[in-house]
């Protein structure tokens, strides 16, 4: 590790932070430390970042806001990356928009409302990066990110930077080609189209009420848990299993909204673990169906 960490900081590879604790970079306000934490500022670093680390065989870990992870109690060994502020940019061409893949989603979808464009209110309510959206699909209300990307810039892990279009990322649901082929989304072009900022709004409004009413948004948390299995609703399923407020050690099915799991203070990663396979375990028991996480797992076990 001592040879990877001077080769990154040698290739000017960004900040280079040493037993950095990703509980502060998490939205569970979990985890234990990262061995490395690079922190490249631009597309340029990244890809001096990806070719030492290919260069060396040193595998390595992503996280953009940590809205969907689960870091492990006893961190990250290796090499974390986190995109600098160099890659939170944002571009206007008419009705395309190239937003930077730091970028976060809420405030990119309050801006392109306020430039009269419609087709990201679904993402009004996700409070992850778009790098983070592109690799995971993530959608909400209907839509996803398969619904407006145009193309993807994205650093693969040799360092070779491309572009890929829509129809190159193998989109499906919560899932991208990037899960098979790895990568890091620098940069995402989005087809908006022209609509009321007045109407759209009003659309973001009215789902943002219904996440306060319905999601303990409030609280630490991840979002949803488990990905709903076809044609039912992993809350409801979870709810009926009568898990409601079910805890373990600081780990708590949202009383709220069944497919959350909150932090109520001092929780650890092993008790949102067992809190999942108990939830896991309950749902097969009662209702024959499997619970698949949604939530990314990493860090050493």
């Amino acid at each position: 590790m001592h040879q990877v960490i001077q080769e990154l900081i040698a290739a000017r590879a960004g900040k280079v932070l040493l037993d950095e604790p990703l509980a502060n970079y998490t939205t569970w306000k979990i985890g234990g430390p990262a061995d490395v934490l690079v922190i490249p500022d631009g597309t340029g670093e990244l890809a001096e970042t990806m070719r030492v680390l290919h260069r060396l065989g040193q595998p390595f870990t992503t996280i953009g806001r940590g809205s969907n992870m689960l870091v492990s109690d006893k961190g990250v060994r290796g090499v974390t990356v986190k995109l600098g502020r160099g890659l939170d940019t944002i571009r206007y061409d008419g009705d395309v928009v190239a937003a930077g893949g730091a970028v976060s989603l809420i405030p990119l979808s309050v801006r392109a409302s306020k430039q009269g464009l419609t087709g990201l209110e679904f993402a009004s309510g996700i409070p992850g990066t778009v790098g983070g959206a592109v690799y995971m699909n993530a959608g909400a209300h209907g839509s996803d990110m398969s619904r407006i990307l145009k193309e993807a810039e994205i650093v693969l892990e040799t360092g070779e930077t491309v572009r890929w279009q829509r129809e190159e990322m193998e989109f499906a649901y919560r899932h991208s080609v990037l899960h098979t082929r790895p990568g890091i989304v620098t940069e995402a072009v989005l087809q908006l189209e022209r609509g009321d900022p007045k109407e759209i709004a009003a659309v973001m409004a009215a789902f943002k009420e219904r996440r306060l009413r319905t999601q303990p948004l409030q609280l630490a948390c991840a979002g949803s848990t488990f990905r709903n299995p076809e044609g039912r609703f992993a809350a409801k399923l979870i709810e009926d299993a009568g898990l409601k407020g079910y805890r373990i050690g600081g780990a708590e099915v949202s009383t709220q909204h069944a497919n959350f799991i909150i932090n109520t203070g001092g929780a650890k990663a092993e008790d949102v673990l067992r809190l999942m396979s108990h939830m896991q375990h309950s749902v097969q028991e009662a209702f024959g169906i499997e619970l698949t996480p949604e939530v990314l797992i990493v860090g050493e076990r």
